[in-house]
C-alpha cells in the first residue's frame, strides 16, 4: 500500500510541484501539505485527474496550535472510490487570512466549512453563506479554540414556563476533575468506588 501511495506522490506532486510543499506516507494514508492558494486547484486535480478521481469529500476541520504563527492548519480528507485510496490535505493559515473555499469543487465542503468558520473562526473566502452553525445567536468568540475561556458565556435556550427564549450564564454539567490517567487496575493509590471489599479481603 505505501509503494502505491508512494507513486501516487509523486504523480501528483510532478504535476503541482509548485502547489504542493512536501509529502508523507504515514498510516496507510497519503498527507499532502498544500500551499493556501492552490486548495481550489490541488483539490480539483484530486478530483479529475484519472490517477486519482478523489471524487468523495468525507471531512474538511480545523485543528489549533496557538503557539504558532500560523496557529491553525485546516485538514481535508478525500475518498477515491475509484483507485480505493484516501488522501490528506493539510494548509496552514492564522486568524486574519482566509482560505480559498472548495465549494466549487466540492459542494459537500458547505457545511465543513461553516463549521470550521464557527468552532475556530477560521474565514474562507468565495463561500456561498459563511455564517456560524452551531454556536447560538450572537455567540461571542470561537469555541474549539484552545484559548477559549470554559466559563464566563451565555447560553440561549427557550423557557417552556416564561413562552420564550432566555439567556442565561453558562452552567457547566459538572465541576471541573482531576483525573488520575494511571491505570484504574494498577498502580492507584486509593480504593475505587465499588472497590472496598476486595481491597479488605486483600
Amino acid at each position: 500500500m505505501d509503494e502505491t501511495l508512494t507513486d501516487l506522490a509523486a504523480h501528483i506532486t510532478g504535476v503541482l510541484a509548485g502547489a504542493v510543499k512536501s509529502w508523507k506516507v504515514a498510516f496507510g494514508e497519503l498527507t499532502l501539505e498544500v500551499e493556501p492558494g492552490q486548495i481550489v486547484k490541488v483539490t480539483t486535480f484530486l478530483r479529475d485527474d484519472p490517477a486519482c478521481l478523489f471524487q468523495c469529500i468525507v471531512d474538511v476541520c480545523g485543528v489549533d496550535y496557538p503557539e504558532r504563527e500560523k496557529r491553525f492548519d485546516v485538514v481535508y480528507h478525500l475518498l477515491s472510490l475509484k483507485q480505493n485510496v484516501r488522501i490528506r490535505l493539510k494548509i496552514e493559515t492564522d486568524e486574519e487570512t482566509p482560505v480559498p473555499s472548495i465549494c466549487g469543487v466540492f459542494p459537500g465542503a458547505n457545511w465543513f466549512e461553516r463549521e470550521a468558520y464557527d468552532l475556530y473562526g477560521i474565514l474562507f473566502t468565495g463561500h456561498p453563506e459563511l455564517r456560524r452553525l452551531l454556536t447560538d445567536y450572537g455567540f461571542d468568540g470561537h469555541p474549539l479554540r484552545k484559548d477559549f475561556p470554559t466559563s464566563g458565556f451565555v447560553e440561549v435556550h427557550y423557557d417552556d414556563e416564561l413562552k420564550r427564549v432566555v439567556y442565561e450564564p453558562v452552567r457547566l454539567a459538572q465541576e471541573f476533575r482531576n483525573f488520575d490517567f494511571l491505570s484504574p487496575w494498577e498502580g492507584v493509590e486509593y480504593v475505587l468506588p465499588g472497590d472496598e471489599k476486595a481491597s479488605k479481603a486483600g
